[in-house]
């Protein structure tokens, strides 16, 4: 993620939803209409400062079972908790990926990685989601390709299980431990896609961050050491041990560090170019292990 985002936009999407509330839901149970209670959501949320109010209250509306949990996710949004969290959920490529608290949140810009994946190798057959977070981008490309071998990592037990959720349900397995160290060794020179979507902020450059980050987010997710290259240096040093031939390394960087990521992946024997996505504000460097004579 970059040092210091500009506010997102929620990334669990609007959902049309019925006139009637349905039977027990949070509306039902009050007595009130449901586009009263969207509208006392979204003015309790705009006053905390919220810039998407109206979207986010339909969403948390939709999610509450009962006026009691409307009402602690309300205070929990307004406290500052991410959108997702406090729903569950968040998208990301057209996909519903659980999150829970102490979970990285997918960001929107990271489908861009997705969508450089594809492009580089639509014909994967063996992908790997290494700093996982909630699986994701693991999710996301199975989704797309359909019918791969997929493996994700984090070092984070809460990252772990939360990528279960969302990854075992497509096929996939989640180990826990340090980048490679937690991959199975037979996974080594077979590894189709690699996708890395390591932290990199600098360690001084954290506390800058929106709260909803620095806040709710884990610490190991976002600091990527001195000049938040750290990981991503580590992680391209070990690729060529584990990409099958011709297969590709992607990682999310931030424009300002990309010239040093490309340099890091260049060390490490790949053939590398820089992805950019000026809407997203979205930097994806990309190596190419060599292919087989």
């Amino acid at each position: 993620m970059s040092a210091v985002p500009a506010p997102p936009a929620p990334s669990v999407p609007p959902t049309p939803f019925s006139a009637s509330p349905a039977p027990g839901s949070a509306t039902a149970r009050s007595g009130e209409t449901r586009s009263s209670v969207v509208s006392s959501v979204a003015a309790a949320l705009r006053a905390a400062g919220c810039v998407f109010a109206e979207e986010e209250a339909e969403l948390i509306v939709g999610a509450a079972g009962t006026p009691a949990g409307l009402a602690a996710a309300v205070d929990r949004r307004v406290a500052g908790e991410p959108l997702e969290l406090v729903v569950g959920w968040a998208g990301f490529d057209g996909l519903r990926i659980a999150v829970e608290p102490g979970v990285f949140v997918p960001r929107r810009r990271t489908e861009f990685l997705v969508e450089q994946a594809l492009a580089q190798a639509p014909d994967a057959t063996v992908v790997v989601d290494l700093c996982c977070g909630s699986g994701a981008v693991g999710a996301a490309l199975a989704a797309r390709l359909g019918g791969v071998e997929l493996h994700a990592a984090d070092i984070d037990p809460a990252a772990v299980r939360c990528a279960r959720r969302n990854v075992e349900d497509r096929g996939g397995r989640v180990y826990e431990g340090d980048l490679y160290a937690a991959l199975p060794g037979g996974l080594r020179g077979r590894v189709d896609v690699l996708a890395a979507n390591v932290p990199y902020v600098p360690t001084a450059e954290v506390g800058l961050l929106p709260a909803e980050a620095r806040d709710h987010e884990p610490l190991v997710a976002l600091d990527g050491g001195a000049d938040g290259l750290a990981v991503l240096r580590r992680v391209a040093a070990e690729a060529g041990r584990w990409l099958a031939p011709g297969g590709c390394l992607l990682v999310e960087t931030s424009e300002h560090q990309a010239a040093s990521a490309v340099a890091a992946f260049g060390r490490a024997g790949l053939t590398t170019r820089l992805a950019v996505c000026g809407e997203r504000d979205a930097h994806v460097v990309i190596g190419v292990a060599p292919r087989a004579d």
